[in-house]
């Protein structure tokens, strides 16, 4: 399934180039990730704007079924990211043929129609990560407007802020961000996004212990909030849970971020940061769903941040921190799609490849890349019209999570597991490994009925290009 002359090419460029110090074993040039830069990778694609529905998510659940499935989406979501990262080389963990994407790793251990399953859901899963980010990192920026316009105006002012010019600079600035080659250049902008969701998650916590403290008692039900009719219950706990698949979806990115890690460390590596991050994500997780929700009871929001209007100068750090985050986020989630139409548009079209030296006063010097400066502008620009067009924050993130949760995360590193561990069918392993991937998938498609009613009620209510705050 995957091409052998690409293989055989680079075995040709490792002979032609001699310097092992330069290149690694398949003729690419040396990877040089750690534990520390793929461990930011990850927290920046994890600990997102996911975190600031949790609270929500928690109150649809209750304080018992709340925690416990959180707990469950984060242990699911290790195991199985140690069989995924298993999967980065076929066959020998040292020596097999490396995977450079996740369709890649379908289509040497399964292949077959998977390739074409496998691709269809992640990139669309991806794009529509970048579609949320968009709404999320608006919302921040009108939350910012909102608040200083109603203390300017002691509360006189109602303050309605219209999205659209915060969507469009939002894309503007990724309009930029996108003309970063590749996953390889973006490791300063994790690092700094990953500091800027620990800031933010940590001023929500202390603005929600306030909170609290301001209540005199820990707001919630054990069964979580009522809606007007039952139905509205199932609706709420089934929107919830894809809210939460989505916080802990990273399953699709996870070959990509693996490839950029220092041979021949790759297994060892990846397992030891997916612990950091994976523990780090639900303490932030668990904490700020549980403090949200006993700040708030069933009443807490869809964006934990847009509750509070005080201390203004903290609540303003925090927006802005989750601004600069959801930079980065859009990039480490966006850089996959960007890198697959690219080596397919560059294999049919050769010319395209050609980069021209483009020198700036009094800044560095850099390459243009004419089907990356078209290609890529022309993604921010979709998506951001999508962004306004659609901006559903909580609904589209319960979609998204919905859709990828269970073959990205579950399906497929499982499939491929028993495969490449040739663990017998109908053993007690491959039993177990069958009745979690069922047990995932039913609660996957209650998660996407669930979204869907959401938006559909959205829909209904909603008039397109008009979002306000």
């Amino acid at each position: 399934m995957i091409d052998e002359n690409a293989s055989a090419a680079a075995t040709t460029t490792v002979s032609h180039h001699h310097d092992a110090s330069l290149y690694d074993d398949d003729g690419r040039p040396k990877r040089r990730g750690t534990v520390w830069t793929v461990s930011s990778h990850i927290i920046t694609a994890v600990i997102g704007s996911g975190v600031l529905s949790v609270a929500w998510s928690i109150a649809q659940l209750g304080w018992i079924a709340g925690p416990i499935i959180m707990i469950f989406f984060s242990l699911v979501t290790l195991y199985t990211s140690y069989f995924l990262a298993n999967c980065y080389r076929a066959g020998d963990p040292i020596t097999g043929k490396r995977s450079y994407t996740y369709m890649e790793a379908i289509g040497n251990i399964l292949g077959g129609k998977n390739v074409y399953f496998c691709g269809i859901i992640q990139y669309a899963n991806l794009y529509g990560t970048t579609i949320g980010y968009t709404i999320g990192a608006s919302l921040s920026m009108m939350a910012i407007t909102k608040i200083h316009c109603i203390y300017s105006s002691e509360g006189k002012d109602p303050c309605i802020i219209y999205g659209n010019r915060y969507l469009m600079g939002f894309g503007i600035i990724q309009l930029g961000f996108s003309q970063l080659p590749d996953f390889h250049n973006i490791s300063w902008l994790s690092i700094l996004a990953a500091a800027m969701s620990f800031t933010y998650s940590i001023i929500g916590l202390i603005l929600g212990i306030i909170k609290m403290a301001e209540n005199g008692t820990v707001m919630g039900t054990l069964a979580g909030a009522k809606g007007e009719l039952p139905i509205d219950k199932v609706w709420g706990i089934f929107l919830a849970l894809g809210n939460i698949a989505f916080a802990y979806s990273y399953s699709f990115i996870l070959i990509e971020i693996q490839d950029t890690i220092k041979s021949p460390f790759e297994l060892k590596t990846m397992m030891f940061a997916t612990r950091i991050s994976i523990a780090t994500t639900t303490t932030f997780y668990v904490l700020c769903g549980c403090i949200g929700y006993g700040a708030f009871g069933n009443s807490a929001p869809g964006n934990l941040l847009t509750a509070f209007d005080n201390p203004i100068w903290l609540i303003d750090i925090a927006n802005l921190a989750l601004v600069i985050h959801l930079v980065g986020a859009y990039q480490v989630y966006s850089q996959p799609l960007f890198a697959f139409v690219e080596e397919h548009a560059s294999k049919r079209w050769p010319s395209l490849e050609i980069e021209h030296k483009v020198e700036i006063p009094f800044l560095p010097s850099f390459k243009l890349n004419k089907l990356r400066l078209v290609w890529r502008s022309f993604f921010v620009v979709v998506t951001t019209f999508i962004s306004m067009l659609v901006p559903f924050f909580n609904d589209i993130m319960g979609v998204i999570g919905a859709l990828g949760f269970w073959p990205l995360t579950v399906y497929f590193p499982v499939e491929m597991y028993i495969k490449q561990m040739k663990i017998q069918k109908w053993s007690e392993k491959w039993i177990g490994l069958q009745c979690l991937s069922m047990f995932c998938l039913l609660v996957t498609l209650a998660a996407l009925v669930g979204s869907v009613v959401g938006v559909l009620l959205d829909l209904s209510k909603f008039k397109a290009f008009s979002s306000q705050l």
